[in-house]
């Protein structure tokens, strides 16, 4: 794969949010390549990150793009600002690779 650039490009070039940037469209396939791949409250967490990122206009821009609710990137946000852990369980089951 070519190597990729994670630079925003200018807003003028496809968004209407003001000053905020858009991703290029390659950025953008990868975006949702991974997010497709997540479970529902990394998908979560991940649309956050993304939209914190990003500032004003994030969220909407995030959730048009990944196509999820903006009240999801929020609850996300809330989450990661939070002081509870984000830990939520294990993936997978003790002792699988032999090791114990």
């Amino acid at each position: 794969m070519a190597e990729l650039c994670y630079q925003a490009r200018c807003s003028e070039c496809s968004i209407k949010e003001g000053s905020m940037d858009a991703y290029a469209p390659e950025i953008e396939r990868v975006m949702k390549r991974l997010y497709d791949s997540l479970g529902e409250k990394d998908r979560r967490r991940y649309a956050a990150v993304e939209a914190t990122k990003l500032g004003h206009g994030g969220i909407e821009y995030v959730a048009r793009l990944l196509g999820c609710d903006p009240k999801t990137i929020r609850q996300g946000q809330s989450e990661l600002e939070g002081t509870d852990d984000l830990d939520s369980g294990r993936v997978r089951k003790r002792g699988a690779g032999g090791n114990g």
